[in-house]
């Protein structure tokens, strides 16, 4: 549930609708200003800059707000709403905050730390003495491990959670139960991965120690006392007209609003305003809400351990909750910034703490990403700084400079070959000459990168803003060592610095074990237990997942090294991001027809997808075990347009042949469906729900 400033591809721009567009801004006069300080040149860089999100930066609405000494004194909000224009953008819209709720979590074991009710180094079994693993070393994880991501735990048992206007419980009342059946990725303690689940854990474990439900809680000792009467979750049952508008960028059409039912991981929902009140817990005003001495704790370098990069500007580095205590580019200027970001599918947030200068700045979008609100948090942040003239100028953008041309070793070839990230591989060729060649395995719109040897043992870009080299832990692991700087037009710069991937060794397999994945090599496997009002009919490319073997790695499909005909493992140990949200294949077969489980997602294969016979009357039924029902679309269906008539516990979508889902029920649409050649059906609901299809 959150980006970073590496997976950006600036090149896409949505277009902007012909929908209304609404302005507003506002500055609030306070003690801060008592020399005539109106932050009229912040107010004016803010929406110039809000406006530039909409226009190239692939967000439909954007919210921000600068506080300053506890007064609200930048606030507004540009873009597009609702499709009709009926419903103005304002300072109490709400928007989805994704992981930035993550910091009411621990701002909640942090209070229950003050008051003495939960250490947060005694393991988490003494508070949650049901939670289990298949792995001993569960017994080790204690609440500093969930805030740190440090648990080993695999990281985002998600099944249920994002769903359209629904806020069915099950992804939290069942996570106990499936942890109970998974292993951990790493000794607890270890090395710091981000990990929803551990989150989640967090959350319950503030329920079982408050007594209270999270909701609750959150309420009674964070919104309430501070004011932040637009900040909900699910389970407040928010009213959807006061939701900021979402759209999807290859659907037509405004959807329904989103909801994510992991609360503590990422499902609160909130306005700019509210995230700037919140962050007074950090600035020393809200010190009845949180002691000094756990903001200061959650403020550590947690992410130091032996594993992770050595220093370099960065934008991930994490506290306990925080994505980063030392977010460039505030370290240029000597100040100590926090950070926090969140993504879920369709809504984004940031919220920017400099806790030394008690300011904050918070951005909330629909659309966009994490990254651009984090951006524009730190330029309206820079902007009131010089304006208050705390700083004098903005620090130029910074490069590890161009290649310095030298001979390189024969030895540095050694570092070509595969390496494995979450759900990928890449491809690295170095060559005599010291040109390192970087391909991705699977399909992408990337072309191949190249960088230059330098004379300090180091890769580098030709524009000089991308430094690469190979480093080899005590763990005996080799790691591609990324550090960049990343330039956005209109929004500054960011920094990463990050193992983004890790050397595979290839391994034969047995005959039989080979035979068996070749077989399964390029076929795509179709999403079956997902509920009908899942997101991820929408939005997730796992509705139509396609497994390629390494051509380069023999033994691996993807991440995952091969351990047997129906099974493969993914082994790695990255820190960071490239080594999240971590799952085992595991194929089975009931009724001839071969499934697979993938970290709890049951798929299957495109062997036992079928076309469906359109006549002018079709009835299809879920079966006992609750699973959908896919089927393709025959040449003689395609151009049909079908009516289908359903319970309101259901739902169906149609994809065209990438696999693009152009029709989904729980959204609608006035136009008729239109059955797309060789693409896709699927039929969802709850277990012997009826489906009367008819076409014509």
């Amino acid at each position: 549930m959150q980006n970073t400033a590496g997976a950006l591809n600036t090149s896409e721009v949505i277009e902007s609708s012909a929908a209304p567009i609404t302005v507003s801004t506002a500055e609030v006069d306070s003690p801060s200003n008592e020399a005539g300080l109106t932050y009229d040149l912040t107010m004016k860089a803010a929406k110039e800059k809000a406006e530039l999100l909409t226009a190239a930066y692939d967000t439909n609405s954007v919210q921000y707000t600068l506080i300053d000494h506890g007064n609200i004194v930048v606030s507004g909000q540009f873009g597009k709403n609702d499709e009709q224009g009926q419903k103005p953008l304002t300072t109490d819209t709400m928007y989805g905050i994704g992981s930035t709720s993550k910091m009411f979590t621990t701002v909640a074991v942090m209070q229950l730390v003050d008051q003495g009710k939960i250490d947060l180094d005694t393991p988490v079994v003494h508070y949650i003495p049901e939670f289990r693993m298949k792995d001993e070393r569960y017994k080790q994880i204690t609440p500093r491990m969930l805030l740190n991501h440090s648990s080993g735990l695999n990281g985002s048992t998600f099944t249920n959670a994002y769903l359209f206007e629904d806020k069915d419980t099950y992804a939290h009342d069942t996570l106990l139960k499936q942890l109970a059946g998974q292993t951990l990725k790493a000794d607890p303690g270890a090395y710091s991965v981000y990990c929803n689940d551990g989150f989640t854990l967090a959350e319950i474990l503030v329920e079982r120690v408050s007594g209270m439900d999270f909701t609750s809680y959150i309420h009674r000792y964070i919104t309430e006392p501070l004011g932040m009467a637009n900040t909900v979750t699910p389970l407040d049952s928010p009213d959807t007209a006061k939701m900021a508008g979402l759209y999807y960028p290859t659907y037509t059409g405004q959807l329904p609003g989103e909801t994510l039912n992991m609360i503590g991981a990422g499902g609160i929902y909130s306005t700019a305003e509210d995230l700037a009140r919140f962050s007074q817990i950090f600035t020393g005003e809200a010190e009845e809400i949180l002691s000094g001495k756990s903001t200061t704790a959650m403020a550590q370098e947690e992410y130091k351990t032996p594993l992770w990069p050595d220093d370099a500007d960065n934008s991930l580095e994490y506290g306990l909750g925080w994505d980063s205590v030392h977010l460039y580019p505030f370290s240029e200027y000597g100040m100590k910034a926090l950070t926090k970001g969140g993504d879920t599918p369709l809504y984004h947030s940031s919220l920017v703490v400099l806790p030394e200068q008690d300011m904050a700045a918070a951005v909330v979008t629909s659309g966009g990403s994490s990254t651009y609100d984090q951006l524009l948090a730190n330029e309206i942040l820079l902007q009131a700084l010089k304006e208050k003239g705390t700083i004098a100028e903005f620090k130029p953008k910074k490069s590890y400079g161009t290649p310095v041309k030298a001979d390189m070793s024969e030895s540095v070839m050694q570092y070509s070959g595969i390496y494995g990230a979450t759900s990928t591989t890449t491809n690295i060729e170095i060559t005599e000459g010291g040109v390192m060649s970087v391909t991705s395995e699977q399909p992408s719109d990337n072309p191949v990168q190249s960088y230059e040897y330098s004379a300090d043992g180091t890769f580098r870009s030709t524009n000089g803003n991308t430094m690469i080299s190979f480093v080899t832990k005590e763990n005996g692991r080799t790691y591609l060592w990324v550090r960049k700087y990343v330039s956005l037009p209109g929004l500054g710069q960011t920094a990463v610095s990050e193992y983004s991937a890790e050397k595979l060794q290839p391994q034969d397999l047995p005959a039989e074990t080979t035979a068996a994945w070749i077989q399964r090599d390029g076929k795509r496997y179709y999403l079956l237990n997902q509920k009908y009002t899942s997101l991820a009919y929408l939005v997730s490319p796992v509705t139509h997942t396609q497994l390629n073997l390494s051509k380069q790695l023999p033994g691996y499909v993807l991440d995952k090294r091969i351990t047997g005909p129906n099974t493969a493992v993914s082994e790695l140990q990255i820190p960071g991001m490239s080594g999240r949200d971590l799952s085992g294949l595991t194929f089975f077969t009931q009724d001839g027809v071969e499934y697979l489980n993938m970290g709890g997602i049951i798929l299957v294969s495109e062997d036992a997808v079928k076309p469906l016979n359109f006549a002018k009357k079709s009835i299809v039924t879920i079966p006992p075990s609750g699973y959908a029902r896919w089927y393709t679309i025959s040449d003689k269906d395609g151009g049909k347009i079908v009516k289908v008539s359903m319970s309101q516990n259901a739902s169906f979508a149609v994809y065209d042949a990438k696999g693009t889902c152009i029709y989904f029920s729980v959204i609608g649409g006035k136009d008729p469906v239109v059955l797309p050649l060789g693409g896709s059906i699927v039929f969802a609901g709850d277990a012997g729900t009826k489906f009367e299809i008819s076409a014509q």
